[in-house]
């Protein structure tokens, strides 16, 4: 797991790493991105009760850009991204069956966009924001054996540290980078911290 925060609030409004380490007691892994959303919101919610919570709210109302989890009342902005790899799992007599998600370059890409788009709430509605990557993918947590991969300035890797402009390699195929094919622009460094959920 991932865990990046712009503009750290103080630990005592919303202590983020506390609230992951308790629900990794009640939820070791999830059936989809949005059970984890789900199941982080309510966790959310019953440890800040006074607080208002909203999933997949738009906090700039004449855009279309909605942030996993919005707390008004803090004006925290927190993005959620599950990504997996094949695996079956009993837990407290439930299954769970991961499936293959792969494209891990077009997951790096995503989740970097949602460090770029919390920048920007940060300049405006919010006053801080997390980007969380919850994933049993090593790919995403260890460092490339491959230099010069078509996405290496995506790379999320422990220790990493990420600032400025983030581009695809000029030998990415059209078929990896439709629809992505903007660079990512970071105002902020940041150094990348991976975390055992479960």
């Amino acid at each position: 797991m991932a865990d990046k925060t712009y503009h750290r609030p103080p630990e005592t409004i919303l202590d983020v790493h506390a609230i992951l380490k308790a629900l990794a007691h009640e939820r070791p892994v999830f059936h989809s991105e949005a059970d984890f959303q789900h199941a982080f919101a309510w966790l959310v919610h019953e440890t800040v009760p006074d607080h208002q919570i909203r999933l997949e709210y738009k906090p700039l109302p004449d855009e279309r850009l909605y942030v996993d989890l919005w707390i008004s009342t803090m004006r925290l902005a927190i993005e959620l991204k599950y990504r997996t790899r094949k695996l079956a799992v009993t837990h407290a007599g439930e299954h769970f069956g991961l499936r293959q998600q792969g494209a891990q370059d077009i997951g790096r890409y995503d989740f970097l966009k949602e460090v770029q788009r919390l920048e920007r709430l940060c300049c405006g509605p919010a006053d801080a924001g997390y980007a969380i990557l919850l994933t049993n993918e090593h790919l995403y947590w260890n460092p490339s054996r491959h230099p010069g991969n078509v996405d290496e300035a995506f790379h999320l890797h422990h220790g990493r540290n990420l600032s400025g402009t983030l581009a695809w390699s000029p030998r990415a195929s059209t078929g990896t980078t439709q629809s992505r094919e903007a660079p990512i622009n970071l105002d902020n460094t940041y150094d990348l911290a991976w975390h055992e959920y479960s």
